[in-house]
């Protein structure tokens, strides 16, 4: 699953990495530790032009009640073993919380890196996930929902992020679910409405693991009370070997080697 995530992009970066516009009066803290319950940045299909603010975590529009729901699974109820060689339906699809969304409410939902942790210790074994090659910000895959709460009438905009069989990168820290990340050349294809659902389902598979790299991190972040940028400090090597003189020349000039950070 992906239930923690990291984003210290200014809004001016993300306007033109995605090619957007910020709204007036837009606000947004960068964060080092979003979980469920927090807002984030997100590009919907409803507004593909601009940066919005929602909750992570989806409640459907036919719920009675306030729920949670920040992934969504690829394989819907189908792969419950997490086989990383899977290759069946993407039953999402069918799900009764994400049939509508999967279709007709998609939205990228903006990072810089993503937590993980392992299958049998979760963030206590916490490692930070991030793309190669000074790839952020990126976009997960994500659907959308609005919900109305039955009592206030406060309308509730919120995201899932969609996930899959783990990569090899993942499956070494080990974990049984990746986030599905786009690629570039995908986004505007996950924003348009009239791209056929057998091309969105194709896009929910893992991210190359040569494109990705992790490290260990402090187990703080299993609180989302933690928020600082101490977060990111590696407690270990990355997984996969780097070069560490073109890193830490990389990560110093976007401002990201302070204090020993590889990210």
């Amino acid at each position: 699953m992906c239930g923690r995530f990291v984003l210290v992009q200014k809004l001016e970066k993300i306007a033109d990495r995605f090619g957007v516009e910020i709204p007036e009066g837009l606000e947004f803290s960068p964060s080092y530790n979003i979980g469920p319950g927090k807002y984030s940045l997100v590009i919907t299909d409803r507004q593909p032009n601009s940066i919005e603010k929602f909750r992570f975590g989806l409640t459907p529009f036919w719920s009675k009640k306030n729920m949670l729901l920040f992934n969504a699974r690829a394989e819907g109820d189908r792969n419950k073993e997490n086989n990383p060689n899977y290759s069946g339906a993407k039953d999402i699809i069918s799900k009764p919380a994400f049939r509508k969304p999967i279709r007709s409410q998609r939205c990228l939902v903006i990072a810089d890196a993503f937590y993980e942790g392992s299958t049998s210790n979760g963030l206590s074994d916490a490692h930070l996930v991030y793309l190669r090659n000074k790839q952020r910000p990126f976009a997960f895959a994500g659907i959308w929902d609005s919900w109305k709460h039955p009592d206030s009438g406060k309308i509730i905009e919120g995201f899932s992020i969609i996930t899959t069989t783990p990569n090899e990168l993942l499956q070494k820290i080990p974990h049984h679910r990746s986030p599905v990340i786009l690629h570039p050349g995908q986004e505007k294809l996950w924003l348009n409405p009239e791209t056929p659902l057998t091309d969105i389902t194709a896009c929910l598979k893992p991210f190359p693991a040569e494109k990705m790299n992790a490290y260990p991190v402090s187990d703080k972040v299993k609180s989302i009370r933690n928020d600082e940028p101490e977060l990111v400090n590696p407690q270990g090597e990355p997984i996969m070997p780097e070069n560490n003189v073109e890193i830490k020349k990389r990560l110093d000039k976007q401002g990201f080697g302070r204090r020993g950070r590889h990210f």
